[in-house]
């Protein structure tokens, strides 16, 4: 690869700021600007103008055109003034120092002496010409911990990993070391050893690579780099005192988090193997039965996509009436027990789908830009085409078949599902609203739009209803429409304790309404005890959506195993005690830009204890989770991280005092999920009306102080 030359920096005063400016060697520029106090962008923009002339993730004002914003587009900055000093600019807060000689960056934050980012001393900006691949190298401390990317597996701090953010299908996936899953997510924040906190956003849609510390070469000090894959290298840097800061401004400069409605906080159940049995209809009712003769409390049933399909294969907008004889009245029977419902749907048409000629005649789909034809390429038990979400057309139809197909049905959200959009046919090719994109540098966005496009589509069917969607695929902005889970989960052990770490890491990394597949998606049934922990580590997720498929045909519900059937209920209960409180952490993700769970050293960002690997998570600032992910465990060592004030912490459902800033052993028998509430905490509870089954609407009964 090749190091880009740089000439002498210019400093150039405007309108909009202060920015630098240097030209390169091949007649491209490097620019950077201030576009808040803590906020800067650096742009390399090629000779021949960008690849990628518009972004769909930047969105400050809170919305993006769906054509895309233009990249050079400043509105809805603060753009401060700054000053300069030799080689060094900045505001109060973050300042750069340019140079040359090689080109390279130096950012200092907050006024202190050490560096919070520094290029890599040698080279730091590299190109290869024979393929696009672009390279941004920085220095690296063995000290320093990486977090966010998205829906990573593993421990959260990803130093030492080399990291794609691409979106695969990833059923079955090794939740401690697998990658890439489900989104493309080029978000990266850092921990220097001194505390200092600073992320790192690459706006690209092309795929990156990160290398965290894998690799070494002795001529370079120790480094870490980005590859990117034929796009452009335009990304900004946000310094912040702590985490929350860093999160804060990126969630912000993504256009914030949607506030969906509140029944979608309450526990859903789904399961393919229902909605895929010869008899549909007849297994939803009888769920519906069970659920009630149970005393369950379920908020919402998520249709798999059985309900389209004949034999194996998936036909969208379409209903198997031999299964669903009347969805009509069983949707209006769901309706009338409190529950709300939602469709899967899929973004790509078999070519034997019965509207796939018409779509095929507008020019909807993913095209193979050498023949002037669809890209047809395996879609469940067959051959299909990919719909082009960047085509006006498509979306027209889309908002028209989701209406009427589905929402006219009774349905009251869509489930956007299988949307990562891995075509392997290199000369694929969007529409781009006019300004044609290859599907390398279009992949992550076709989830976003069809996100959006189901959203303003419940949008004018219900317009006095908040709406609430799904996704499993994305990049940046579709926090602004949806949410997500983790995907496609096996029932285990091993899935149950690394998957909320991934949960916790999309919440570092801007994705708040998260959860899992409880119980396991993928494998054998889970057992009554991993069932029980399940169910308790995951009732104070934001998301919390039991989702099963398994080959005998089970499925996973919270009365599966008898003998904890009550446990399972009294979680899910617990859930709905603690609405009030988990609802107003979803306000506040839409406000504040707030993670609703997070790792325990958000919160205590200066407890050097919060920094090591464990199981426990934060929900809001005035609770801590401590589920058991061993099998076969009845107690628990747990860190209470220490209080400001020096005040103890307590166990919720006790009051049992614990000093902060220590160990404790506690008792956890299987009935028991450990939760703590720290000193000063009132945690509004709701309680359902006497002889009722909780519901998500249920009024506050108390304030519990702690």
């Amino acid at each position: 690869m090749t190091p880009w030359q740089a000439a002498t920096w210019r400093f150039q005063g405007d309108d909009t700021g202060r920015v630098a400016t240097t030209c390169l060697d091949d007649g491209g520029e490097m620019q950077v600007r201030f576009l808040g106090e803590a906020l800067a962008r650096v742009s390399l923009r090629p000779a021949g103008g960008w690849r990628e002339p518009r972004t769909w993730a930047i969105a400050p004002q809170g919305q993006a055109p769906w054509e895309g914003r233009e990249r050079e587009s400043l509105s809805g900055f603060d753009l401060p003034a700054t000053q300069a000093d030799a080689n060094r600019f900045g505001t109060s807060q973050l300042s750069v120092t340019v140079g040359t000689a090689p080109l390279s960056l130096c950012w200092h934050a907050f006024g202190a002496a050490t560096p919070v980012l520094q290029d890599r001393a040698t080279t730091a900006y590299l190109r290869q010409d024979r393929g696009g691949l672009v390279r941004h190298y920085q220095t690296r401390d063995r000290a320093d911990r990486y977090y966010g990317l998205g829906d990573k597996t593993g421990p959260l701090d990803l130093h030492g990993r080399r990291l794609r953010t691409a979106g695969l299908d990833a059923l079955g996936y090794d939740p401690e070391r697998g990658d890439p899953l489900y989104k493309h997510w080029p978000f990266l924040i850092k921990r220097a050893g001194n505390g200092q906190w600073v992320g790192l956003y690459y706006d690209t849609l092309a795929g990156c690579t990160f290398d965290l510390g894998c690799e070494h070469d002795n001529y370079h000090d120790f480094y870490r780099y980005v590859e990117i894959d034929d796009g452009d290298l335009d990304y900004y840097v946000i310094a912040g005192r702590t985490p929350a800061a860093v999160i804060r401004q990126f969630v912000q400069l993504i256009g914030g988090t949607q506030l969906p409605p509140r029944w979608s906080a309450g526990f859903a159940q789904t399961a393919m193997g229902l909605a895929d049995a010869p008899d549909a209809q007849v297994q939803l009712g009888k769920f519906l039965d069970e659920a009630i003769a149970h005393r369950v409390p379920v908020s919402s049933f998520h249709y798999g996509s059985g309900y389209s399909s004949r034999g194996k294969r998936r036909y969208v907008f379409t209903w198997n009436a031999s299964k669903f004889p009347d969805p009509k009245a069983l949707n209006a029977r769901f309706h009338e027990a409190g529950l709300m419902l939602v469709a899967n749907t899929k973004p790509c048409l078999l070519d034997d789908h019965p509207d796939f000629s018409e779509v095929k005649a507008t020019g909807g789909f993913i095209q193979d830009a050498r023949r002037g034809q669809p890209v047809l390429e395996p879609f469940w038990d067959g051959q299909g085409s990919h719909l082009d979400f960047s085509n006006p057309n498509t979306l027209a139809w889309w908002k028209d078949r989701l209406t009427r197909m589905v929402l006219n049905y009774g349905i009251d959200a869509g489930w956007n599902d299988n949307n990562e959009y891995a075509i392997n046919e290199e000369h694929a090719q969007s529409n781009g609203f006019g300004r044609p994109v290859p599907m390398h540098r279009s992949r992550g966005l076709h989830p976003l739009l069809m996100t959006r496009a189901t959203y303003e589509a419940q949008q004018a069917h219900s317009p006095q209803a908040p709406v609430y969607t799904i996704t499993r695929g994305g990049m940046p902005g579709i926090q602004r429409y949806a949410q997500t889970w983790t995907g496609d989960n096996s029932s285990d052990w091993r899935n149950l304790r690394w998957n909320l770490r991934t949960g916790l890491q999309m919440s570092l990394s801007g994705m708040f309404n998260v959860g899992h597949d409880v119980g396991g998606f993928f494998g054998p049934s889970p057992g009554p005890e991993l069932l029980a922990r399940w169910v308790q580590a995951c009732c104070l997720n934001p998301r919390m959506v039991m989702n099963s498929w398994k080959a005998d045909g089970v499925t996973t519900v919270p009365w599966l195993h008898p003998e904890v059937s009550a446990i399972t209920r009294s979680a899910i209960e617990l859930r709905y005690q603690l609405m009030p409180y988990l609802w107003s952490l979803f306000e506040r993700a839409a406000s504040q830009h707030e993670p609703i769970i997070r790792p325990t050293f958000y919160d205590f960002p200066e407890d050097a204890q919060c920094l090591e690997g464990c199981d426990d998570f934060m929900l809001g600032s005035s609770l801590l989770v401590a589920p058991v992910v061993e099998e076969g465990a009845t107690r628990r060592r747990v860190y209470l991280p220490q209080l400001p004030q020096g005040g103890p912490w307590f166990d919720f459902e006790t009051g049992h005092a614990y000093a902060s800033g220590q160990w404790h052993a506690v008792d956890a028998p299987l009935d028991k999920l450990p939760l703590f509430a720290r000193s000063g905490a009132a945690i509004a509870c709701a309680a359902p009306a006497p002889g009722q089954v909780a519901r998500h609407d249920d009024p506050v009964s108390e304030i519990r102080r702690f």
